[in-house]
């Protein structure tokens, strides 16, 4: 049975919500699924997610494929780069104290970043952008002749 990492979408027209899940490859997009794994909110600056990272490193352990979407979600909340780290411990190229310990500097790096743009978005909100007015050519009379 394949399994996907897959967003299943909820909210009004033109207000999308999405549940962050883990389903069937089978199953309808707003179908039956196996567990709900986070959330995702487009609409908010900066998009809001919420992601349970252990639940989410446990299924693609598994071997679930997350969608595009999704990849780029759990690449952001550092999901990929955990996994990538533990793969490392695996192999006995590092130990998990070590991984952790990069890990964690990733994530307080990621999150300084995740503060900047967000007082980046909040200052430039109420503000609208410079447009230097433009000057129409003024319009001749047709028949090429000036008038005086």
């Amino acid at each position: 049975m394949p399994v996907k990492i897959r967003l299943q979408r909820h909210g009004s027209k033109k207000r999308p919500f999405y549940f962050i899940v883990v389903a069937d490859a089978r199953a309808p997009r707003d179908g039956k699924f196996i567990q709900k794994i986070g959330t995702y909110n487009p609409l908010t600056v900066p998009a809001s997610i919420q992601l349970d990272r252990q639940r989410a490193l446990d299924w693609l352990h598994k071997g679930a494929q997350p969608t595009d979407t999704v990849r780029r979600i759990l690449s952001f909340k550092g999901v990929l780069y955990l996994k990538h780290l533990l793969r490392g411990v695996k192999l006995g190229l590092f130990d998990e104290a070590t991984a952790m310990e990069k890990f964690q500097k990733w994530h307080s790096e990621h999150e300084t970043q995740i503060k900047k743009r967000q007082e980046a978005s909040r200052g430039t909100k109420g503000r609208r952008p410079m447009v230097t007015p433009t000057r129409r050519p003024e319009r001749r009379p047709e028949g090429g002749a000036a008038q005086a």
